[in-house]
């Protein structure tokens, strides 16, 4: 029996009837129609599905569309706004915190919690708000070094 499921999403609502045993990840992917999600193993080991699911980084291939009722959910794809990236993407890009890209959504989304909470965090800080995603490219030093530029650019008050 389908339930229907509303919430919103990058700041439109969304509602849709779904099976109860959708999960987030797929119904961001297919109902709401945003791809920037990736689903990578299906169990959080990865961290390539991560969202903010009222804020706190989420693996959304762990978490059922019907548990997200009600909630605040923002993608890879509500991190920019009005066309100008923000400053994590921006970071990404100029200190090649990315390669094939596969984990990126993810990274740049628990990165986003992190300098949510924590605008001058330490290495440890970053690496610690990364430990569940997985990169098979870049070795993690760019990807460390991007979110203390995106920590700089925020303290300076670029791009959110």
């Amino acid at each position: 029996m389908k339930k229907t499921v509303s919430m919103t999403i990058n700041g439109s609502p969304q509602s849709h009837e779904v099976e109860p045993r959708l999960l987030l990840v797929h119904y961001i992917r297919e109902q709401a129609g945003l791809t920037g999600t990736h689903v990578g193993c299906d169990t959080g080991q990865c961290g390539a599905c991560t969202v903010l699911v009222d804020g706190q980084a989420t693996r959304s291939c762990t978490l059922l569309a019907v548990q997200a009722v009600g909630c605040d959910v923002t993608t890879v794809e509500g991190l920019s706004q009005d066309g100008k990236p923000h400053a994590l993407q921006q970071a990404f890009m100029s200190c090649h915190g990315l390669q094939c890209g596969f984990c990126t959504p993810g990274m740049l989304m628990s990165a986003a919690a992190l300098l949510r909470e924590n605008r001058d965090p330490s290495e440890a800080d970053i690496v610690d708000a990364l430990e569940g995603n997985l990169c098979r490219c870049t070795g993690y030093v760019n990807i460390v070094a991007s979110v203390q530029e995106a920590a700089r650019l925020l303290r300076e008050g670029s791009r959110r």
